[in-house]
Order: structure tokens, then C-alpha cells, then sequence
């Protein structure tokens, strides 16, 4: 076509499909340009036909935009779409307003996973395009100088770094053969060789089918040489480097020191920009080579972790990011975390955080989140001011999930609960509570907010202002039971944040009923058994929401779960401090209930303890206490608990039967007699055997012991004890007042015992009676002397 044929240009744009952005606010509108150019006598010469698309971003739409006027003008100002498809239009924002924004993050997330490949470096970069018909050629260079090594090396390294080619190296065994020789013989010689024939094989270590071949040629360990020889070049480096600059701080104005100073620390960067690229190259081809298992465990034999912890030192980003990576992979074993508690690891990676680098710092939280696993690596987090700095990467959307696990586990221990007050932590995650829009919390979040308000100083700050009101508001809205657990350690503290709960009983208590999960009920009781509140009308909240037939029928074995009938138990135990709930409660037949209960769960401490516990409150009060000694067998329970291995339950029986002895004389002589039992079991047990070697006899005399055993009980004795005089003159007595003191000496308590509180019921499993650690014969039994005398407890 000649120019000078052409007249016309006619274009023409016909409109497509609209469809959404895949990850912005945007619309896409697909559309079609025809150009076409016209002759003189208007005939089209030539035409051309070409697809496009055009972005329109909607910055101003959220939550709140109307759909319906932003989609009309959308189609007024973009001429490609037809007013035709307003609706279609419509409907494509309404889906972009409601479409949550998770993907660019997850997509962040995953890119950040893993390391990046190594960089082109010095020594790799050459001018020549290596071709793989060349090989014979770049393998000849390897057995020439250095120069020519290096210049080899990077040309293969082209070749390697396409993995199209890598099937086609791995057959030339000459070349991978002459490769690994070098590396082994001449790596001393030349950092760039060093790194050239490593990143080869770091791209072979890229695919797991070809990692035997890099054990076969034992790269690997050459690796591992090589890494500890550059590590301590470094420190060579570092201790010339600070010798001169000392020399210097020391004769600031002699210019030669100086400049000698500034020519070697010049060297120095150079030396440590070249060493860098070596150690990332081999640390990544080491890490690929660690998926298996049993090759790590041969790392780890030769100090990998030593070495990696050393490279902490270090400022460059994307080898940090490679060594705290490496670390985070090892991390998940015992043996490899203990060494780098040995090589203070905590105090290395503190430095990290916060860091510009986003990489950096996701992989050293993830790093320090396997540590802190270990309480005393915790120990060391929070000595070293980790936790500020982990509360203040709360507010980073990016970070907020990972540093809320590490202050999870750091909550853990009940010693570092307060230090959160001190921070802005706690205002954080009250407003991430309400601003949560599921259903259920996040389970991380709630978990720690759990833990925190386990500590008295940490309640407070929950609960200022409206805390507790928003809070029970929720949980009573979503009837979840891990908030309302939070809620439940709430109530746990005395003082002024448990008054704030009455506000809150009736809600709670119409919580009690078998229609909600059994989950949330079990949070209610334990949060209204948590208020020993006295001025709490317990009789009326009984009556008004009908707790008693359902407590009741609870305590019935096997009408519920352990958990909850446990919790039935102390609610009852909290009640039962009110005269009128106890004797309403005694009514309604609890006890023998209780006694039933104790029965079918008398190897479980937790239940022992508590349903003891009902019984001191109510032997309190005069309707409860005649019902207990005189209808029940509750007495008897308790003796035979009084010498129980746990010793929270021995506590408690002690001052119940303390209590009964001092209102039923006929119980106290029962008490008395198995107290004496109890203290002379061995004496006893030498009197009532009648299988004596005859030598034996004679050492009493000729008197014989049988009428003092099998004739009555050996407390109906009165001669056994005292007479008018004191005890009875025998050669070798003791006076009263000695037993008296030796006695209060041992600590054994003569009297009532005080109970203060609720016994705790985190105990130790019983594994039967222990002997009674009281007073003992200061002699051997094969030497006793005859003894008339016994010690009596008051």
C-alpha cells in the first residue's frame, strides 16, 4: 500500500465483559479496539483488531458506600460500559463491599515463607552466554588456574541455574566429578570459585531426587568445613580490625594509624560482602539438604548449630533471614534447642525485634515461638525486655497473631502474669475482644486473656470502666464458654472487682438449667462459686431460679460429667456459708447425696476435698450440724479420711471433726480413739502380737500380757496411764511435762485447728495412708523396756 493511497483512519471500540478485581477494589472492563484505515475512495485498505482492559479502582468504597449511586456513576463516567449494565454493574460492587480482604495477606504470607534465592554476585556475572554444547570446554577450564577455574565455574553456574539443564548436567559425571574435586582442593584459594561451584550445587540441593547426588560427592560436609573456616576468618578479621581501632582511639592524632585504620576496616567490608555470598549459598544448599532427617542429625553432630548462632552477629538481611530460618527448623527438636540455650540464642535475636525488614522479623517471631516452648527460655525472654516489645507488635496487623502466641506462652507462668500490667497490652486485646465480629473469639486471643486474668493487678485494668459490663454482655449474648471462663477468673479475686458481679448473679444463675451447653453451665457455677460475697442473698437466688433440684439431681454418679458434678459440689460448698442455704440444702436430702457422691469418687482427691469441705461449712450451723452427726454417717467418712495422704484433705477432716468433737461428746471419745490409735499404731500392734520369741517374753517379767489385750478395749485400761501420782512408776518413766514438750515440739497441734478459706483443689492423686509423723520411741523396738506409758490426744 502506498502512503499516499491512505485518506482515512476510522477506529472503533466495542464494549466487553465487566468482572471484579482479584485482589483490589476494582472493576475490570474488557473491551475491543478495531482500527481500521480507509482509502480515497472510503474502502478499508487495512484493519487490525486488538483486546483490552481497563482498571477502575474504587478507592472510596467500604462498609458503609451506596451501592446504587456509586454504580450509576461508575457507567456515567466510563463510556465503555452501556447503560444497559447498571444492574450487572450493581451487583459486581455489592460483591466487592462484602468480600473479605484476606487473600493479599496470605499471598504475602506464603512468599515470605522461604528464603529468596541467592543473588547474582561478583564472579558470577561474566560477559559470555554459556551454551551446554560447551561443556567440554568449561570442563577443561576447571583443570587450569584460578582465574580460569572461577571463569569456568560461572559459566557451568549459568548452565545450573536454567533447571531445564539440570537432567542433562547430571549425566556428565566428568563434569560434577572435576566440579567437587576443585571445591575440595583449591576452595582456600578463592572465595568466588568457592561460591561458584556451591551455588551448583545449591541448585541440584533445589530438587529432592538429586540430593543423593550431592551426598554422594559429600558437599555436605565440605559445606560444613567450609562454613566453620569462614566463621573463624571472621573473627580473626574483627579482633585485627578492634586492635587498630584501638590503637587509634588511644593516639587520635597520628594520621598513619588512622589511615591504616580506615585502609583495613575499607578491606574489611570488601572481605565480608564476598565471605556473606559464600556462607548464604552454602547455608541454603545445607538447609535444602536438611529435609531429611537423618542428614540433620549429622549436621548437628558437627555443630550446625553453633555455627548458625555465631551468623546472628551478622548485619546482612537476607543471610539473617536464611540463618533464622535454618534455627527455626531445628528449633523443633529437644537436642538442638538445648544447644542454642547454651549459646544464649535470646539475647541474639532481641536485636531483631522490632526490624524494617518485615521478612526478617516474621521468621524471628516464628523462631522465637518454638523457644518459647521452654519455661526457662520464657525466663529469658522476658529478662532480656521481650515482652514490651512483643506487646507493641499487637497493634501490626501483619505480626499481631505470631507475637500473640509468644505472650501466650510467656502468660503461662504465673511469676511474669503481673509484668503485663506495666504494659499497654492489656487495652490492646480488651478492644481486639469487642471488635470481634464472630461469634467466637479467636482462640489464641481468648486463651490469653484467660491466663492474664489470673493475676489480681491484671483484673483491674479489665475490668475499668465498662470492662466487665461489655464483657459479660458478650458472653451471655454468644453463650460462649471460654469467655465466660475469662469471666470465671475474673470473679476468683477478693476485693472490689468481685462486688462488681452482683450485678450479674441473677444473669448467671438463670444460666443453670439443662436446655444450654454443658460447657457454658459448668463456667456460670464456677463464676457464682467464686462469689463468697456477704451480703449475697444465696437463699433467695436458690428459690427464685430453682437451683436446688437441679444441684440435686446432679450429684446423682453418673447423672453428669466429672467437671460439672465437681462444680455442683463447690457451688454447693459457697452456698452452705449462708445458715438458711444450709438448711435449706439439708432439707432437700444433699447430704446423703454428698456422702453417695463420696463414696462412688473417693479416689479422686479433687471431689474428696471439696465434698469435705460442704461438710465443715455446714457443721457451722446448729439445723445442718444435728443433721450431719446424728442421721448421717458423715463422722465416720471423715475418721477415715483424718490420716488421707493429701494433705489439704487431712486439713480439712481435722477441723470438721474438731467442730463435731466439740458438740457430740459420744463422737469425741470415737475421734479420741482412733487419734490414739492413729499416734501409737506401733506400740499397739508389738501388744496385741502374740507371736514372741521366747527370749523376749522374760524381758517382762513374769507377769503375763494377755489379760491387757482381747479382754476390752486397751483405752478402758486407766492402769495403762495414770495413776493418783502421775504415770505409773516404772524404771526408766518419764514425767508428763516431758511428753507435753516433746509433743508441741513436733508440731502436733492440741486443740481446734483454724480453716480460713476454701482448700485448693489442684491436689495429688492418694495412693493410701501414710504412717502419722508424730511421736516415736526414742529407742529401737528389739530393746524396748516394759512401758506403761501412752500418749493421749486431747
Amino acid at each position: 500500500m502506498q502512503g499516499e493511497d491512505a485518506r482515512y483512519l476510522k477506529r472503533k471500540v466495542k464494549g466487553g465483559n465487566i468482572d471484579v478485581h482479584p485482589s483490589e477494589k476494582a472493576l475490570i472492563v474488557q473491551y475491543e479496539v478495531e482500527a481500521t484505515i480507509l482509502g480515497e475512495m472510503g474502502d478499508p485498505m487495512l484493519g487490525e483488531r486488538k483486546e483490552c482492559q481497563k482498571i477502575i479502582r474504587l478507592k472510596s468504597l467500604n462498609a458503609n458506600t451506596d451501592i446504587t449511586s456509586l454504580a450509576r456513576k461508575v457507567v456515567e463516567e466510563c463510556k465503555l460500559i452501556h447503560p444497559s449494565k447498571l444492574n450487572e454493574v450493581e451487583q459486581l460492587l455489592y460483591y466487592l463491599q462484602n468480600r473479605r480482604d484476606s487473600l493479599p495477606g496470605k499471598e504475602k504470607k506464603e512468599k515470605s515463607s522461604k528464603p529468596k534465592d541467592p543473588p547474582p554476585f561478583e564472579g558470577m556475572e561474566i560477559d559470555e552466554v554459556a551454551n551446554i554444547n560447551d561443556m567440554d570446554e568449561y570442563i577443561e577450564l576447571l583443570y587450569e588456574d584460578i582465574p580460569d577455574k572461577v571463569r569456568g565455574s560461572a559459566l557451568i553456574l549459568q548452565l545450573a541455574r536454567n533447571p531445564d539443564n539440570l537432567e542433562e548436567l547430571l549425566l556428565n559425571e566428568t563434569a560434577l566429578g572435576a566440579l567437587a574435586r576443585v571445591l575440595r582442593e583449591d576452595w582456600k584459594q578463592s572465595v568466588e570459585l568457592a561460591t561458584n561451584i556451591i551455588y551448583i550445587f545449591f541448585c541440584f540441593s533445589s530438587f529432592s531426587q538429586f540430593h543423593g547426588l550431592i551426598t554422594h560427592y559429600k558437599i555436605g560436609a565440605l559445606c560444613m568445613n567450609i562454613i566453620d573456616h569462614e566463621l573463624k576468618r571472621h573473627e580473626l578479621w574483627q579482633e585485627e580490625l578492634s586492635k587498630k581501632k584501638k590503637a587509634v582511639d588511644e593516639d587520635p592524632e597520628n594520621q598513619t594509624l588512622r589511615k591504616d585504620y580506615e585502609k583495613t576496616f575499607k578491606k574489611y567490608q570488601g572481605l565480608v560482602v564476598k565471605q556473606e555470598q559464600l556462607l548464604r549459598v552454602a547455608l541454603y544448599l545445607l538447609l535444602n539438604l536438611a529435609e531429611d532427617t537423618r542428614t540433620e542429625l549429622k549436621m548437628r553432630n558437627k555443630n550446625i548449630v553453633h555455627m548458625l548462632v555465631k551468623a546472628l552477629d551478622r548485619d546482612n538481611f537476607e543471610l539473617l533471614i536464611l540463618v533464622v530460618s535454618f534455627l527455626k527448623k531445628l528449633s523443633i527438636f529437644m537436642e538442638n534447642k538445648n544447644d542454642m540455650v547454651e549459646m544464649d540464642i535470646v539475647e541474639k535475636l532481641v536485636k531483631m525485634i522490632p526490624c524494617e525488614h518485615e521478612d526478617l522479623l516474621n521468621i524471628t517471631l516464628r523462631l522465637l515461638l518454638n523457644l518459647s516452648f521452654d519455661t526457662g527460655l520464657r525466663n529469658k525472654m522476658v529478662q532480656v525486655g521481650l515482652l514490651p516489645k512483643l506487646t507493641a507488635l499487637l497493634g501490626n496487623e501483619n505480626y499481631k497473631q505470631i507475637a500473640m502466641c509468644v505472650l501466650y506462652h510467656i502468660s503461662m507462668d504465673d511469676r511474669f502474669k503481673s509484668m503485663f500490667a506495666y504494659t499497654d497490652c492489656i487495652p490492646q486485646l480488651m478492644k481486639m475482644l469487642f471488635e470481634c465480629s464472630d461469634e467466637r473469639i479467636d482462640l489464641e486471643l481468648i486463651s490469653f486473656c484467660i491466663n492474664l486474668a489470673a493475676n489480681k493487678r491484671n483484673v483491674q485494668l479489665i475490668c475499668e470502666g465498662n470492662g466487665l459490663k461489655m464483657l459479660m454482655k458478650r458472653a451471655l449474648k454468644f453463650k460462649d464458654p471460654l469467655l465466660m471462663k475469662m469471666i470465671r477468673n475474673i470473679s476468683q479475686h477478693d476485693g472490689p472487682t468481685k462486688n462488681l458481679f452482683i450485678d450479674y448473679v441473677g444473669d448467671l444463675a438463670a444460666q443453670i438449667s439443662n436446655d444450654e451447653e454443658e460447657e457454658f453451665v459448668i463456667e456460670c457455677l464456677g463464676t457464682l462459686a467464686n462469689l463468697t460475697i456477704p451480703d449475697l442473698d444465696w437463699e433467695l437466688v436458690l428459690k427464685e431460679y430453682k437451683l436446688v433440684p437441679y444441684l440435686k439431681d446432679k450429684l446423682k454418679p453418673g447423672a453428669a460429667e466429672d467437671d460439672l458434678v465437681l462444680e455442683v459440689v463447690i457451688m454447693i460448698g459457697t452456698v452452705s456459708m449462708d445458715d438458711s442455704c444450709a438448711a435449706l440444702l439439708a432439707k432437700s436430702g444433699i447430704i446423703p447425696a454428698l456422702i453417695e457422691l463420696l463414696n462412688a469418687q473417693q479416689e479422686d482427691d479433687e471431689f474428696v476435698c471439696q465434698i469435705i469441705y460442704v461438710f465443715y461449712q455446714m457443721v457451722f450451723h446448729q439445723a445442718t450440724r444435728d443433721v450431719i452427726i446424728k442421721e448421717t454417717q458423715a463422722p465416720a467418712y471423715l475418721i477415715d479420711l483424718m490420716h488421707d495422704k493429701n494433705n489439704e484433705i487431712r486439713k480439712v477432716c481435722d477441723n470438721t471433726l474438731d467442730i463435731i468433737a466439740e458438740y457430740d461428746e459420744e463422737w469425741a471419745k470415737k475421734i479420741q480413739s482412733e487419734k490414739f490409735r492413729w499416734h501409737n499404731s506401733q506400740w499397739l500392734e508389738m501388744v496385741e502380737s502374740r507371736q514372741m520369741d521366747e527370749s523376749e517374753q522374760y524381758l517382762y517379767g513374769d507377769d503375763r500380757i494377755e489379760p491387757y489385750i482381747h479382754e476390752g478395749d486397751i483405752l478402758e485400761r486407766p492402769d495403762l496411764f495414770y495413776n493418783s501420782d502421775g504415770l505409773i512408776a516404772s524404771e526408766g518413766a518419764i514425767s508428763p511435762d516431758f511428753f507435753n514438750d516433746y509433743h508441741l515440739q513436733n508440731g502436733d497441734v492440741v486443740g481446734q485447728h483454724s480453716f480460713p478459706g476454701r482448700p485448693s483443689i489442684w491436689l495429688e492423686g492418694r495412693l493410701g495412708g501414710s504412717p502419722w509423723n508424730g511421736w516415736l520411741w526414742p529407742i529401737s523396738w528389739h530393746s524396748w523396756t516394759p512401758c506403761h506409758s501412752l500418749w493421749i490426744p486431747p
